[in-house]
């Protein structure tokens, strides 16, 4: 299985249907995460994104390690954006082709939710007078 690993400063999603294009994929499913402009009613001006990038390039190698055990996949592409965004921006993006759309559809959700919760990135939310860090992982 093909696998596209990175942490970068810009993350183009234009680029990820030819990065997961495959002759024996009939099914392709792209998340892409973008920063939204409202939080819990409060208006926000752009979002910060720290990451460990070794250790967080290490985790998403599981990911994708387990992801390909449980599904019988040929691609798969987990990306997540570093520094200043603003909003509607793309922030990550992870995807998966396979023969059949129910394996890649499986996939994507696991690999979104499961980088969430492993991978080293952290989130600081800007907000018009205040700013706070809103996630953090292991």
């Amino acid at each position: 299985m093909e696998t596209i690993l990175e942490i970068s400063e810009h993350i183009d999603p234009s680029t990820v249907y030819s990065e997961l294009s495959h002759p024996e994929s009939g099914g392709i499913c792209v998340f892409v995460g973008a920063v939204r402009g409202v939080t819990k009613k409060e208006k926000v001006t752009s979002l910060f994104f720290e990451a460990y990038k070794s250790m967080a390039l290490k985790e998403m190698q599981k990911i994708a390690d387990e992801a390909k055990e449980k599904w019988n996949l040929n691609k798969l592409v987990m990306k997540h954006a570093v520094g200043k965004k603003n909003i509607e921006e793309p922030v990550v993006i992870v995807g998966a082709s396979s023969a059949h759309r129910d394996d890649c559809f499986k996939a994507c959700r696991f690999l979104i939710d499961t980088l969430k919760e492993n991978v080293p990135i952290w989130k600081k939310e800007f907000f018009e007078n205040d700013e706070v860090w809103v996630s953090s992982h292991p």
